[in-house]
């Protein structure tokens, strides 16, 4: 039995053209692989304004209308010093005058739209989704499925975005203040690192260096981490030339395996021209 969402919900969907939702999929589609790396610093960000000076729906609402991690974490200390509110506006604008650079660059693509559709466009705009839409459409002007590929990009990362920084943001309060974001910066890089495990070599590599860095961990200086990444270093490399070896002697054994129908191939050759 398969789920079939009510039309009414749908309704508004289909009022866009088929190329505008195809565009959409498609920029949603692409965008997929950052979300590790959205969710990391996301999740970061929202334990930092956790655990400084706001409270639980201060941070949240930071989250959902400021909508800028590097912004929304070099105004913290502000807050936290008592500063005038005009030194928080002049340092988060500062922060983000990159975002004046890109819908600069976005202008000769949308240029054909309202005024409000373009200050709605730019902002939900963003660093990785701008790069991005730049290397898809090097063209400006309009194209069929444009404007729905950048939303599809930008929803998804916005709505990624606020779903970790809000739980980072909630989930702040379940450990002491002690722990510092040191606790939150490991939690995040987890996906960062899962998404880069894509052979049995790396996969080798980080499960001898967690092996190694819990080991080691007494090492003064640190040493542990040292060890961790030599050790994980090694054993990459020799899962390499392992699976090298491996894909070498099974090339060998193939061309072992079909000499002899060679071998009889081309001797017969000759004996068929004779025949001819």
């Amino acid at each position: 039995m398969t789920f079939r969402p009510p039309q009414a919900l749908l309704r508004p969907w289909h009022r866009f053209a088929p190329a505008e939702r195809a565009g959409f999929i498609e920029g949603a589609r692409y965008f997929a692989p950052s979300l590790p790396a959205v969710f990391s610093w996301g999740l970061v960000t929202g334990v930092a304004m956790s655990k400084s000076v706001m409270n639980v729906p201060e941070a949240i609402g930071m989250s959902l209308l400021v909508y800028a991690g590097s912004a929304q974490l070099s105004v913290l200390p502000l807050f936290a010093a008592g500063l005038p509110l005009w030194t928080v506006w002049l340092t988060a604008a500062i922060v983000n005058l990159r975002f004046v650079i890109f819908s600069a660059g976005l202008q000769p693509h949308f240029s054909y739209l309202p005024l409000w559709r373009r200050t709605l466009l730019g902002s939900f705009n963003g660093d990785l989704h701008f790069v991005y839409f730049m290397q898809r459409y090097a063209t400006p002007g309009h194209e069929p499925g444009k404007e729905g590929y950048f939303w599809g990009m930008a929803l998804t990362n916005f709505a990624m975005w606020q779903v970790s920084s809000i739980i980072g943001i909630v989930l702040a309060s379940a450990f002491p203040d002690s722990w510092g974001l040191g606790l939150a910066g490991t939690l995040a890089l987890i996906p960062v690192m899962v998404t880069t495990i894509r052979s049995r070599s790396t996969l080798l590599a980080v499960a001898v260096a967690c092996a190694l860095a819990l080991l080691c961990f007494a090492l003064p200086y640190r040493l542990g981490l040292v060890v961790a990444v030599v050790g994980a270093i090694a054993a990459g490399m020799a899962s390499d030339e392992l699976a090298a070896r491996a894909t070498l002697a099974g090339i060998r054994r193939r061309k072992a395996e079909h000499a002899p129908a060679q071998a009889a191939a081309r001797s017969a050759a000759p004996a068929a021209k004779d025949r001819a």
